[in-house]
């Protein structure tokens, strides 16, 4: 093996395995450092990865028995929450059985390991099989840097060198900050923590709770009641045979209000809607993870500099603006265009800012950065008091007034929707949050 490789991805998640992919593909001679025990031991995270850049990288990825997915998303609700009441609009359609498939549910630390093995064959068939790694439970302390270009990474007492680097470390930003790609810590105010519970049932008894057929599954996504009073939300995904339950919140409210995320999360299940859906089920994991909240003011200052580009989380590519929450497929897009700018500077033999700068163009250009410019008055939006509590509030309010059918006049709706507004906000407070809703969406 020679002592110099072509590329070195730091961090075995879905953007540094997307990058190994791409380059494998690529006969690029690369190393992947992973300091989990495998790609995925490391991640508690999970949800849909939307998008079909899955099957660019694994084509006809659903037709193995064994695959790294749980189910495809073919139902899709948002629901708001009071305290005794939720009220949901429910989109479920077979367009969404045509494959690819627009969204699946994955449990990370079971997709990370196969995705993983998809990029070991890819290495087997390359032309490097024998000089491309990857390697795991190794930690990268430092990233090797002459006259401000990348060389190498350090790891304990070894080095390893390479034209160029790919950080791929997710939130914890140690290595993007010692590269000087950002200044400092990213602000508790735009951090958000998951926490989130796997709780499995019988698969048939989940099958019918869910109404689910074959393979499809559901993605639910909460706002109001769920947090409690912190900023944030709350989701329901359907794995297999498990759910992923769990919220969003954020740090500084948490800290401020002195919530414990734990406690939030056992005030989240106790809500009738939720109670209903898990009874039965048996707690089998509990995590945390801590995530963008999707505000470009704190992204890097720059995605790339001589010989680094930054993807992923640790480039903070994230975005929740109400419909999805957005990240798995930032990282897979960001991983594959990253690594084929590296393609493209071994071609022309620069490794330096002036080849590596496409990548920004790349990615300015692709729909990741499309989205996450275009929506963030919508991010900033949801995260308002008025969409966090007084619109689920109003809904679930006028809900309760619409459904109920007593031995008594009934009042028209549109007198039932002003008595809601009346009690939880005003007229005017929701022409204005409906004509930001409008430039926002």
């Amino acid at each position: 093996m020679e002592d110099k490789f072509d590329c070195i991805v730091i961090g075995g998640g879905v953007a540094g395995l997307a990058a190994a992919m791409t380059l494998a593909r690529n006969n690029m001679k690369f190393l992947l450092i992973e300091k989990g025990e495998f790609p995925g031991s490391k991640n508690v995270s999970g949800g849909v990865l939307w998008g079909s850049d899955l099957n660019k990288l694994v084509p006809n990825y659903w037709e193995e028995e064994d695959g790294g997915w749980d189910r495809f998303i073919n139902h899709r609700r948002l629901t708001f929450m009071d305290e005794q009441s939720s009220f949901s609009l429910d989109f479920k359609s077979s367009h969404f059985n045509e494959k690819p498939y627009t969204g699946v549910v994955v449990l990370r630390s079971k997709f990370d390991n196969w995705l993983a093995g998809k990029v070991q064959e890819a290495i087997d068939a390359s032309d490097f099989a024998m000089d491309s790694f990857i390697a795991t439970d190794i930690k990268v302390d430092e990233v090797i840097m002459e006259n401000d270009k990348a060389v190498g990474i350090r790891t304990g007492e070894d080095e390893f060198f390479a034209d160029s680097v790919i950080i791929a470390e997710g939130v914890n930003n140690l290595l993007t900050r010692q590269v000087g790609l950002q200044d400092k810590y990213v602000p508790a105010d735009h951090m958000l923590t998951g926490i989130k519970e796997i709780i499995r049932f019988d698969q048939k008894v989940l099958e019918d709770r869910f109404q689910l057929n074959g393979l499809s599954g559901m993605s639910n996504e909460f706002v109001g009641w769920a947090t409690n009073g912190i900023e944030g939300g709350g989701f329901l995904y359907t794995n297999r045979d498990t759910i992923s339950l769990g919220l969003v919140l954020g740090l500084k409210d948490l800290r401020e209000k002195k919530q414990k995320p734990y406690d939030v999360l056992n005030h989240f299940k106790q809500h009738p809607t939720i109670a209903d859906a898990i009874k039965g089920g048996e707690v089998v994991e509990y995590s945390a993870h801590v995530v963008s909240s999707g505000d470009s003011r704190v992204m890097p200052k720059e995605l790339y500099k001589d010989g680094i580009l930054l993807v992923g989380e640790a480039a903070n590519l994230l975005m929740n603006a109400g419909k999805a929450i957005q990240g798995m497929d930032y990282a897979m897009r960001s991983g594959i265009l990253a690594a084929e700018t590296i393609v493209e500077a071994k071609a022309k033999n620069d490794y330096t800012s002036a080849t590596l700068k496409e990548y920004r163009k790349k990615m300015d250009d692709s729909y990741v950065m499309k989205d996450i410019k275009g929506f963030q008055d919508a991010v900033h939006l949801l995260h308002t008091d008025v969409m966090q509590n007084k619109v689920p509030n109003l809904v679930c309010d006028f809900g309760r007034q619409f459904f109920s059918i007593k031995n008594e006049p009934t009042p028209k709706s549109e007198k039932m929707l002003l008595g809601a507004i009346k009690r939880h906000s005003s007229l005017w407070e929701l022409a204005k949050l409906g004509f930001k809703a409008r430039k926002s969406l």
